[in-house]
Parts: C-alpha cells; structure tokens; sequence
C-alpha cells in the first residue's frame, strides 16, 4: 500500500511515527511522513518519503510567548496560543496535505494530524487509521491523559468525562480553524459542532496505541479493535557515530545522570542551568546535560558535565544512571526501555501523567512540576534515584521485558489485515 503518515507537533510528536513508518517501509510498504519542513533530516535519514507542510514548529516553541506560557505550566493558555499558531498555519497545511495524500491508499494519524487527516480522507475517500503513543479513546480505567493536572479520583464515570471534555478542548480550539479549511481549501462541510469523534471513518478502522501494556494496561472496556501494540521506537540512523569528545566523557568516570527537558523551553535558561549545576554539585553527580531548543544554556560547566545539542536517546540511555527530563511520550519511553529510573520534570499537557506513571510503577520518584522545582527537590529526587535499590531494580526488569516487546512489527500486523480486508 501507499500510506501517508500525518504528523505534527514537536520531535517528540514526530519520532514515533518515523520508526511506524521504517517498519511499514520494510514490510514492503511506500511510506510518506507528512510533517513540518524543519524535520526532513530526520525523515530522509530512514529512507522514508519527505513531504513538507510549511511551517517551522521549532520558532513556534523557541518564541518568548511560548517559554512563558511553558514555565506557568497553564494547560489553556498554552492550548489557546498554540491554537492561533495553528490556525493560522492551517490553510497551508491543507493546501500541503491534500497534495502529499492525492494518489495513496491509506492515511494513519495521531493526535497533532488528527483533524487535518480526516478533512483530507473525507475528499479524497480515503480510509484513516488512528495511532497515537498517548491514551485518546474514553475508558474509565484512568482520567484523560491530556487534562493539565491529575483530577481527584472520584471513579469510572467520571474518568470517562475527562477523556470527553479532553476532545472537546481539543476540537473547540481547532474548530474555526478545521472550518475554514474544509470550506476554503477542500470544499467540504463543516464538521460537527462536537467534533468528528464520530465520523464512520474513524469507526470502521482499528485504532493504534504505540506504547507498552506494561506501562499502561489495556483498559477492559476498549473494544477489540482498539490495540495496544508496545512502543514503536526509532534506533539510531546507521550513518550515525557519538561525538568523540562525549564517548571520552562517558568512559573517564562512572555512569552519569543525564538531564534534559526537550522542547521545553525556559524563560530564564540560565538560572534553569544553575539550579540543575547546584543539584549535580549537592549530590556528587556527573552528568550529560542536553541544551536542547534553549531549554538549557551556559557557557563555562565543570569537568564533571557534559553539554550537548541532541542525541539519540535509545544510545545516550543505555549508558547513563538516571534520567531527569520533562515526561514527553517519548523521552518517557526512551528511560523506561533502557530500564534506569526516571526523574520527570513536567510542564503541562500530557507529561504529568507520564510522571504519575513512573512513579506508580515503582521506576522513578514521583514527579516534581516545573514551577515547584527547586534545587532542594532535585537534589532528593536524584540521590533516590541512584541510591534506591529496590526502584533500580524494578527500573532494570520493566526494562528488559519492554525491550522484549515488539511493538512496531504487532502494529505493521494490524495494517497488513486492512490490506488484506481491502482485496477481499
């Protein structure tokens, strides 16, 4: 089949749809990535189409706005601008996107290409998959991934209510947005005033969960065709080597910590820098320390820390003693597979619950927000870390029974039955 993948939003968001489309490609499949132009490297590096949408998600991120609004933690004020972002990005992503999925068989999207991919597929009478790498489909098993904190638990019924109001955030603040689209750019109706949860595409197609049933269990009431196939993780390119400098770093003492909060910006990277360099200080700890997109900056570190731009993690994790990041899906995922225990740092959206997760499996402390972080606090989180025993051990065993998962080949199985569905 010729399969288009939809998707948006920061690496993080991307990644895991770059590793379902390496094991869609080599399971004889064509596959095309329809993602941000600031992502083509990453994309050709695994031999997968490259089709752009105009945009650069990483200005949006780096802006002042955007630091702000992350170092609040205010899950709707972070969702009305990135909103406004998108809507005024919209009309070229449509414009984009109709022309990368004319010609395909099939379009798969998540979260971030949702909305833009069943616009697309109701034009051009396409079939869509849904995969996503953080809950979305209403259980009463556990509250909406997506709500900006934790709420009280009060039981099934209302677990369900938050997955509902979850969507319904969601689509609000892309509904004028999806409309203008839809009538300007691909002559369709609007969608429903309540979304198109509904649409009879969605329902006639499996849905797709690309993270582990040992981290999340599969809720008892999802239906049979809802799959929670393990994690789909992306290995380093095969042209890429470490940095000299960093692999003499990590052979000239003992593992280090490695901390880094992605495409969490801060508004003051500098004293970010210093309380994590006085954390490190207070609890002998070398570390590798990753400036990411601004997240963390300085100029003059100790010889005990090391800084990096970027680096794959399913390399950098397997060598290090704990992880300190902010809780992204994926970063999530990375520490929990190299089977050491993690420090999550959340700012909003889904990484508090990632944190919650960590910690009520047993492989990490329990998760610090971004605006309550203190040195104080950091240094306790990581002398737990690498002092506790008992959660380095379950961190190493949840490990290895991740690693023995396979979750992109259980995911490429679904796809091949709606191929073989569609000869029949």
């Amino acid at each position: 089949m010729r399969i288009a993948i939809i998707a948006l939003g920061s690496r993080g968001n991307v990644q895991p749809y770059i590793a379902l489309g390496k094991g869609l490609k080599e399971a004889g499949h064509t596959v095309r990535l329809v993602t941000h132009e600031n992502f083509e490297a990453l994309v050709t590096a695994y031999a997968l189409e490259f089709w752009p949408v105009r945009g650069n998600v990483q200005e949006v991120v780096e802006s002042q706005e955007m630091r702000e609004l992350l170092e609040k933690g205010n899950f709707l004020a972070i969702s009305k601008f990135t909103s406004a972002a998108a809507q005024r990005a919209a009309l070229l992503w449509a414009e984009d996107g109709l022309a990368a999925c004319e010609g395909t068989d099939l379009l798969v999207a998540g979260i971030g290409g949702l909305f833009m991919g069943l616009a697309l597929a109701e034009k051009l009478g396409l079939p869509i998959l849904q995969a996503y790498y953080v809950p979305f489909t209403p259980t009463t098993a556990f509250p909406g991934a997506l709500l900006p904190k934790s709420p009280p638990r009060l039981g099934g019924s209302f677990n369900r209510l938050t997955h509902h109001i979850t969507r319904q955030v969601m689509w609000q603040g892309s509904r004028s947005a999806d409309k203008v689209t839809r009538q300007t750019v691909l002559g369709l109706p609007a969608a429903p005033f309540w979304g198109p949860y509904n649409d009879p595409r969605l329902q006639q197609m499996p849905i797709l969960y690309g993270y582990s049933p040992l981290v999340i269990p599969r809720p008892s009431d999802w239906d049979s065709n809802t799959h929670v196939t393990g994690y789909w993780f992306l290995d380093s390119a095969d042209d890429w080597t470490p940095p000299t400098e960093l692999t003499d770093f990590l052979e000239a003492g003992p593992p280090p910590v490695y901390i880094g909060f992605g495409s969490m910006g801060s508004r003051k990277p500098e004293e970010t820098a210093d309380l994590v360099l006085q954390a490190l200080v207070r609890t002998q700890q070398r570390a590798i320390l990753l400036s990411g997109w601004g997240g963390l900056q300085k100029e003059n570190v100790p010889d005990t820390v090391f800084m990096v731009d970027a680096i794959p993690h399913s390399w950098l994790f397997l060598r290090i003693t704990a992880v300190v990041h902010h809780g992204g899906a994926g970063t999530t995922a990375a520490g929990l597979v190299a089977g050491v225990p993690s420090i999550i740092i959340p700012f909003f959206a889904d990484q508090p619950f990632w944190g919650q997760r960590v910690a009520a499996l047993g492989v990490g402390p329990e998760p610090i927000p971004r605006q309550k972080l203190t040195v104080e606090r950091l240094v306790e989180a990581i002398h737990t870390a690498v002092t506790d025993q008992p959660m380095r051990q379950r961190a190493a065993e949840l490990g290895a029974k991740i690693r023995a998962e396979d979750g992109i080949a259980r995911a490429v199985a679904v796809i091949r039955q709606i191929e073989k569905r569609g000869a029949a």
